[in-house]
């Protein structure tokens, strides 16, 4: 008797875009969040409410990789894959938080960049998910957001110095540092995604 192998389950495509563009709508509430006259509970309690909607999705790719006989790519890169575009989401979360809970009222110039530079990345990453289907085109896409992250790192450290620079009172630096630190954290999480991707990507060609 033939060996009759079951049919890769594609929906997993599906799943990972899903997930992604939750990352999108994070990135806009934290802009949100930033921009003048926001509600911060209002925006606070639908972060939350889109990072639930996150989780439930990543809670599906692993419900469905431990019932998946064949999965697209291995098990072990669409857990990590997983479970890096959550932890984005979670960082995001996490700024949008400290905002609400330190109820800062101004925050430095330079944390829109930083936003801007998520937002982008949320972007890309969103676009970048159907690609794995194929796995064409995508090596654009780990590159920009690597040049990103170059981008974050630069903002990050003018946004320090600035903090540190004596024109502010020390309880504020210490609010403000902790979420301009969960920034970076947010931009590096999305190089983390990327550098994931193209494990795979090399890894299936």
């Amino acid at each position: 008797m033939g060996l009759r192998f079951r049919p890769v389950d594609t929906s997993f495509y599906d799943l990972f875009t899903e997930s992604a563009n939750h990352l999108v709508k994070g990135a806009d509430l934290l802009a949100e969040m930033l921009s003048e006259g926001a509600d911060p509970v209002d925006v606070g309690q639908r972060m939350r409410d889109a990072e639930h909607a996150a989780d439930e999705t990543t809670h599906a790719i692993v419900k469905r990789v431990n019932s998946t006989f064949v999965t697209p790519f291995d098990r072990e890169d669409i857990y990590s894959l997983a479970s890096g575009l959550d932890d984005v989401m979670d960082m995001m979360d996490e700024v949008v938080d400290m905002i609400l809970i330190y109820e800062v009222k101004e925050l430095p110039a330079g944390l829109s960049n930083q936003v801007e530079v998520l937002q982008r990345c949320a972007e890309l990453t969103s676009a970048a998910m159907p690609n794995l289907r194929s796995m064409q085109s995508l090596d654009e896409y780990w590159i920009e957001i690597n040049r990103l992250e170059n981008a974050g790192d630069k903002n990050h450290r003018r946004i320090l110095a600035h903090l540190f620079s004596g024109e502010l009172k020390t309880i504020e630096v210490l609010k403000l540092k902790d979420i301009v630190e969960s920034l970076e954290d947010a931009i590096d999480a999305f190089e983390k995604v990327a550098n994931i991707v193209e494990q795979i990507a090399v890894k299936e060609s």
